[in-house]
């Protein structure tokens, strides 16, 4: 396998990780809506809805975000690994990490260090849990 072939397969992938992100942020949207009327279908509550709607989309968003990192140490570490280029990717990873630091402390209410790990899968599947259901 040539290097331009290597390039575009690593290429392809991380482009397939952001298609992911995507999806993953997309059927997100549609299931913390679906748990929201769910919720308010049972407790008739407009607070614990909005709860779990900000819970469920939180979770999904921290989730997109571990995908896109992901995608991105694919597009740097085996595409192009410059020092210019791991530069970049770190400023990219501490952007993310603080958003996700950030969207943790908003959905639980403490700050990770705080408390046990928690990754978006987790804090979608206690909202679905919360709002009734599995």
């Amino acid at each position: 396998m040539d290097e331009s072939t290597y390039t575009e397969i690593m290429l392809t992938i991380a482009q397939a990780f952001e298609m992911l992100a995507a999806a993953v942020l997309i059927a997100g949207l549609f299931l913390s809506f679906g748990l929201g009327l769910r919720t308010y279908r049972r407790h008739h509550d407009g607070t614990q809805t909005y709860l779990i709607l900000r819970r469920t989309f939180g979770g999904v968003l921290l989730l997109g975000l571990e995908i896109l990192v992901a995608g991105d140490l694919i597009r740097t570490v085996a595409i192009a690994p410059t020092i210019e280029n791991v530069v970049v990717l770190g400023l990219i990873v501490l952007i993310r990490t603080f958003l996700s630091f950030s969207l943790e402390i908003e959905i639980e209410g403490v700050p990770p260090w705080r408390r046990a790990f928690v990754s978006g899968a987790t804090v979608v599947k206690k909202a679905a849990q919360a709002s009734g259901g599995a």
